[in-house]
């Protein structure tokens, strides 16, 4: 049987909290935030979008939510790969949708963007046949409600798409990761951005993340029929959830 999520409450105490600091970090860093995102990936995160791009289309949907949009760059990816989709592009930082709206008009893009907190998404339910989240999910001060905000606004037999970075796996190239991750990124960022606290927060936020196992069996909890795969030596995951 299909659970259905509990009724979102309002976030109280530290969650609230967390909110608002990430909400006040993403728009100091907006104007170097995508510069940053290539510096730091070396580029590979658009090939990770694309991959995600094509499970989010793989259905066939109409009307397309990309939560926690930020700069618009998977919004952009969705409607540039399926022009007849209608995209929206929700997020709470205001500076980074401005950007996100200038990148659309330089290519020349329909995608409506909106001010939206994901924790609270200003749609009726069942408004979209996908929704997606790349690299916003972590930032969220409660798992379980987003998930339940995401399955609520999504339609029956849709599709739900999580692109995300899981904490560094065991092995060879996990401890590689972490020294990246602890020791060079701030730096870089810090350089770059003029924002250190910034790029201390993007490792403390991956390494604290649940690992891909356990992001899958929430997604299950909530009600998705749900699978996963790894990208890149596990630096990135896609999880794909379908609405049963």
């Amino acid at each position: 049987m299909t659970q259905r999520p509990p009724t979102p409450r309002p976030p109280v105490g530290d969650k609230q909290d967390k909110g608002r600091e990430v909400q006040a970090m993403f728009a100091s860093i907006a104007p170097r935030y995508d510069l940053l995102n290539r510096v730091l990936s070396l580029g590979v995160d658009r090939g990770w979008r694309r991959e995600a791009a094509r499970e989010a289309l793989a259905l066939g949907p109409t009307r397309v939510l990309d939560v926690a949009t930020g700069t618009g760059d998977f919004a952009l990816e969705l409607k540039a790969r399926a022009p007849e989709a209608e995209v929206v592009g929700s997020d709470f930082v205001p500076e980074m949708l401005s950007i996100a709206r200038q990148k659309a008009h330089v290519r020349h893009l329909e995608v409506r963007l909106e001010e939206g907190d994901a924790l609270n998404l200003p749609y009726p339910d069942h408004a979209f046949s996908a929704v997606t989240c790349a690299f916003g999910f972590r930032n969220f001060a409660d798992y379980g409600r987003g998930l339940a905000e995401m399955w609520r606004v999504l339609s029956p037999g849709g599709r739900l798409v999580v692109l995300e970075f899981p904490p560094p796996r065991p092995g060879l190239f996990g401890p590689l990761f972490r020294f990246y991750f602890r020791q060079v990124l701030p730096r870089i960022g810090a350089l770059v951005s003029g924002n250190a606290g910034a790029y201390t927060y993007l490792p403390e936020s991956v390494l604290a993340f649940p690992d891909p196992e356990r992001l899958a069996a929430m997604m299950h909890a909530t009600g998705f029929r749900t699978r996963y795969r790894l990208l890149t030596f596990g630096i990135a995951a896609i999880h794909v959830g379908d609405k049963r």
